[in-house]
Formats: C-alpha cells, structure tokens, sequence
C-alpha cells in the first residue's frame, strides 16, 4: 500500500523524535494513505515556518510503500477504525503524559483534526464526559493516520519519492 508524508521537506530516512508536547497515538512516525491529506498537512507545515521566520519553506509530501502482510504478521498492531472509548483513552493519555508509552508498533486510526482536537481538550479538562466525546466524534468526517511507533515499525515502510506541492 502507498502511504503519505506530509512536511516541509523529504523524509528519506523517517526517525521517532519525541517532542515536548503528546502525539494521538504517542511518538512515532505519521502518515496517511490518502495523498490529499498528506498535501494538507505539508501545505501547513509550510505556513508555520513561514509564520516562524522561513520564507523559502516548501511543502513536500513523501511517498512509501507499506507491505501491511508482511508487517501484521510480524508487528504489534492497534486499528481504532472508528471512534471508540479505547481509542478516545490512547489519545487522551498520549496528549496529557509525554512519558505514556503503549505497546504497539504501529497504531492505525483518525486524525485529530481541529475539531476532533478540540473534542479531546474538552475531555482532559475536565469540561466533557469521555462518553460524550465518543458520540459527537462519530459525527466528525476524520481522515485515517498511521502511526509508526517503533523502529522495528519504521523497517517495513520503503522510501519511493517525494514531490513539491504548489499551492
């Protein structure tokens, strides 16, 4: 299957990098297998480093091949195909604990988009019970992200291309 990268420049050689702030599904490497999606957020990156002082950023979405036979028979994998009280959890502790850490190698699921993000806030604040957030994510068009979490993880994706989007 073909996945998608998003950014401002080629990722060749994709790595983990914690950061200060919690992911949706903790550390790992992201991506999407609709390229539209990935044309979005490499679009974003984009006007943030402009915002932040780079002016020549570019979008650059990079583009792989994901054997998902080969890496289901030999990774830890979590699918939330659909809003769930497990998947509202994994989010919820990733966001709030960057120390949380879970077992698996590659999690699939949705995007935290704004709204989805702010559904999520809502929850660590105390402000919305965990079963309301589940009803009114169902309603939200979420796209679908991969999340590669472990290096093992990261064996099983093959740098193809990467290509400039204009926009």
């Amino acid at each position: 299957m073909k996945l998608y990268h998003g950014s401002t420049v080629a990722v060749e050689a994709p790595r983990i990098i914690r950061s200060d702030f919690g992911r949706d599904f903790g550390f790992g490497f992201y991506t999407t297998d609709i390229k539209e999606q990935a044309e979005r957020w490499a679009l974003r990156r984009r006007r943030t480093a402009q915002r932040n002082g780079i002016a020549n950023a570019r979008a650059v979405v990079s583009v792989y091949e994901f054997d998902l036979e080969a890496a289901r028979n030999s990774l830890m994998f979590k699918d939330y195909p659909s809003a769930s009280m497990d998947g509202l959890e994994l989010v919820v502790a990733c966001r709030s604990d960057k120390d949380f850490t879970h077992p698996y190698d590659v999690v699939t699921g949705k995007i935290a988009n704004d709204s989805v993000g702010e559904t999520v806030s809502y929850v660590l604040a105390g402000v919305m019970r965990k079963e309301d957030a589940i009803e009114r994510l169902k309603f939200q068009q979420i796209n679908d992200q991969l999340a590669f979490c472990s290096e093992h993880a990261l064996t099983f994706l093959k740098y193809i291309s990467n290509y400039v989007v204009e926009a």
